[in-house]
């Protein structure tokens, strides 16, 4: 294979899987992990990639937002397995809160068997897989409608959620990074999750692996201020291990 073929299935390796170790990278074209090393260092001086610790993420605007139905899709099965291991630590009378996400969403299809339960939310997906529960008091926030996330966020929702106080918090974030904290691209959205964060006995945060080491414009919270992180088990070991040195309880899944 040569050097520009290698490097092109590099980029589309990381696209493809949001992320790529020197050693997929490696197996993926056929190349000692030195000659990988080199060209993830060549493909970041182009600004074709970011390099991290042991591989490789793909380089994109801290402004990028994929629509909420190019990201429903991705990584459903992921979501999926989240969703049912975060849904056990929900009990018969709590409230709870759901934040706007693809992630969150798949919480809600989990919240059918509960029969006495409280839910607020800014999503109107969340809503809409809720609204015929007549098992489950589900309030809405109201506020400025998102269609990149299909969520209420602005004064409004921050109001509504002024509110009320909640047990246990499910949100979701476009970037996960140790030293930024939790971040999306959308100012509204970053304060509506601080304010989801301020009514919450616990802050749990759901994020499948492609969240890892991304940064967006608006931070949202330091990692501290998660109580727990569940996880699919395709993060690397390494970034679990300085996580849970910060305290963070994490699951994966």
């Amino acid at each position: 294979m040569f050097e520009e073929e290698r490097k092109r299935r590099i980029v589309q390796f990381l696209e493809r899987y949001t992320r790529g170790s020197v050693q997929e990278l490696s197996q993926e074209t056929g190349v000692s992990e030195s000659t990988i090393r080199r060209d993830l260092k060549e493909l970041e001086e182009a600004k074709l990639l970011k390099r991290t610790h042991g591989g490789a993420v793909p380089l994109q605007s801290v402004n990028f937002e994929a629509p909420y139905y190019d990201k429903e899709d991705r990584f459903l099965e992921e979501k999926r397995r989240i969703a049912r291991k975060a849904v056990q630590m929900i009990q018969e009378g709590d409230a709870i809160l759901l934040d706007g996400g693809t992630t969150t969403l798949q919480i809600a299809k989990e919240l059918k068997s509960f029969s006495n339960i409280k839910v607020i939310t800014n999503s109107i997906m969340a809503l809409n897989e809720l609204k015929e529960c007549r098992n489950i008091e589900v309030s809405i926030t109201g506020g400025m409608l998102r269609p990149d996330t299909m969520a209420f966020v602005g004064p409004m929702a921050e109001h509504s959620l002024d509110m009320v106080r909640v047990d246990k918090a499910f949100l979701a974030t476009n970037g996960l990074d140790l030293q930024q904290g939790i971040s999306t691209p959308n100012m509204l959205e970053a304060a509506t999750k601080r304010k989801m964060i301020a009514i919450a006995k616990q802050v749990i945060l759901l994020a499948d692996r492609s969240k890892i080491e991304q940064v967006s414009y608006c931070k949202v919270a330091d990692i501290t201020e998660i109580d727990h992180l569940f996880m699919d088990s395709g993060a690397p070991d390494s970034f679990i291990q300085k996580l849970r040195e910060t305290g963070v309880d994490v699951t994966l899944v």
